[in-house]
This record gives C-alpha cells, sequence and structure tokens, in this order.
C-alpha cells in the first residue's frame, strides 16, 4: 500500500521473476500509472540501492525502496457493504493459491476507474491484505457462476499454463434458441477478435482467426428453446456466444449476438439477463484433484419453471 514513510521491502520467492514496474502497480493501489513509472525514471524507487528499468525483473532476496507517496482519494465510489457481504458470501473455494468465486450476472470481472460495481475492486478490499490479485480467466459481465483468481504469481503462472494447455474443464449451462438436430454437436470454426472504435470488444467467425471448439449436450427441450450443457475446449472472446449463433441457436438474453424476437418472448419468461452461467472447473492443482460446482441461479431455474 501506499505510504507517507519511506519503505524498505525485501521480496521473496513468490514474487521472484515479476517486473518490478507490474510489482509496484499492484502493492501501490490508487497511484496512477504514469507516477510509477515516473519515479522508476527519476530514481526515486531503488533496488539494492541501484538505479533500474521498469522491465527489470525481480529477485530472491531483492530489496526495493519506495519513497513516500502521498495518494488521493479516487473518484470512484467504494462498493457497498452489501455488494461486499454478497461477494464474502459466494466464494466457492479459497486457500493460499486460489480464490474461486460464483459472480453473478451484471457485475464486470475487471473495470475502468469509474465502476464501481467490478468484481476485481471488491475482492482487493475483501482481502487487504493481498497485494496480488490477478484474474486467471475472463467471464462477460452478462455471465454468471465460476471465476478464478491467483493469490500469486506463481499461482498465477501455473492457471496460465494449465488453461493455456487445455487441462482445466470449464463447463456451461445455457438456453438457446429451437432444437438442436442432435442431443450431441461439436461446433468447430476460426474466430477473430475485433475491437471497435467505441472500444466494445466483439468477434466474428473468419479463417483468418485462431481455431475454435465447443461442445454443446441437449439436456431438457422446451417448446421453442434447448436447455444445453456446453464445454469449451478452446478460450476465446465471446466463444459460446458466437458458436451458438453460427449453429443458428443464439443464446436466450444475448443482446449482442442473439435473435431480437426470440429475446423478446423469453423476456415474458422473466428472463432480463444472458441466460449463461458458468457451472463447474476441474483441474488438478498440486497433487490434488479441484471440482467446484456452482449451481444454476434463482433466477434461471425460475424461467426454466416457467417454460415447462
Amino acid at each position: 500500500m501506499p505510504s507517507k514513510k519511506t519503505q524498505i521491502v525485501t521480496i521473496d520467492a513468490q514474487y521472484a521473476g515479476q517486473r518490478i514496474d507490474n510489482y509496484l502497480i499492484a502493492r501501490l493501489k490508487g497511484v496512477p500509472k504514469s507516477r510509477i513509472y515516473r519515479i522508476i525514471r527519476k530514481g526515486e524507487v531503488r533496488v539494492n540501492k541501484g538505479r533500474i528499468k521498469p522491465l527489470y525483473h525481480l529477485k530472491p532476496g531483492d530489496q526495493i525502496r519506495i519513497p513516500p507517496i502521498m495518494v488521493n482519494e479516487p473518484k470512484y465510489n467504494v462498493p457497498s457493504q452489501s455488494l461486499q457481504e454478497l461477494i464474502e458470501q459466494h466464494i466457492l473455494m479459497e486457500d493460499d493459491d486460489l480464490l474461486i468465486i460464483n459472480k453473478h450476472s451484471g457485475l464486470a470481472v475487471h473495470g475502468g476507474s469509474t465502476l464501481t460495481h467490478d468484481l476485481m475492486k471488491v475482492v482487493a478490499m475483501l482481502r487487504p491484505q493481498n497485494i496480488f490479485l490477478r484474474l486467471a480467466h475472463r467471464l462477460d459481465k452478462g455471465t454468471s457462476g465460476c471465476v478464478v483468481i491467483a493469490k500469486n504469481l506463481n499461482a498465477l503462472r501455473e492457471l496460465h499454463i494449465l488453461f493455456k494447455t487445455r487441462k482445466i474443464k470449464k463447463t456451461y449451462l445455457a438456453l438457446t434458441k429451437g432444437h438442436w438436430e442432435k442431443m450431441h454437436t461439436k461446433v468447430e470454426t476460426y474466430m477473430q477478435k475485433n475491437i471497435l472504435q467505441s472500444g466494445e470488444r466483439r468477434s466474428l467467425v473468419t479463417e483468418e482467426g485462431k481455431t475454435a471448439s465447443t461442445e454443446f449436450h441437449v439436456k431438457k427441450r422446451f417448446k421453442i428453446a434447448d436447455f444445453v450443457q456446453v464445454v469449451p475446449h478452446t478460450g476465446r472472446t465471446h466463444q459460446i456466444r458466437i458458436h451458438s449463433e453460427y449453429a443458428q441457436h443464439p443464446i436466450a438474453g444475448d443482446s449482442k449476438y442473439g435473435d431480437h424476437e426470440f429475446n423478446r418472448k423469453m423476456k415474458s419468461a422473466d428472463l432480463h439477463r444472458l441466460f449463461l452461467h458458468a457451472e463447474r472447473l476441474e483441474f488438478n492443482w498440486k497433487n490434488r484433484k479441484i471440482n467446484v460446482y456452482s449451481p444454476l441461479n434463482e433466477d434461471l431455474m425460475s424461467v426454466l419453471q416457467q417454460l415447462d
């Protein structure tokens, strides 16, 4: 945390290999990045009594001198006590390395400084003793369910390897338009992420993109929709939503890739959000099996009951 006094910090093994700029950004919460880079450049930050560059990689035993830093009050509102309590109640699993939370729909996992409702801001307030808290993957704002947060650099690196090598199995639940021809369908395409001038992220199917693979299993059929279990084998931006739309079975409540008329009909069943839920995460971690389950939210269960 920022301090009015000079701090001398000794680096332990968990931060070895991290860049000094990223370490300071995480430690000095609320300090603008431009200011952090300025104190490094001017030599106010020293490692082992010597000047360093922002790209310097920390080593075990390094001693960092951090100068006194005054921080202005943040411009965003502090997350409410009720939101903090809600997140605390929805922690599915926690140890020294991992924090897995059942995120509710409508809560962004990460956002700009003006956002009050931001999962990482709330987690930082709930765990002030953890100066290193990083998302291991992303979950769309409208999607509910399991989100993994790393509590140290080594855990983050290991999680990234597991995700990259597809050794973390993710299972989702969704409600999709119409009836799938088969009870089990595998969709494989190439996908590319685009960022529009407005800053909005959108993805599209194109041969110029990267491979994307998703499996859909029909669990229950309704008159105008199928309730499906979804297993993505890759992690492209908006992959499940794109593949559902590509297969002509868009997800209910999807305002970006969905079907307007279908969404209108689903509102009559009291669906007012994206019907996509990250139900389960399974992976091996330090000689033990992690199997975290997040049941379908009550609002989505209510929609299914009305469709019966």
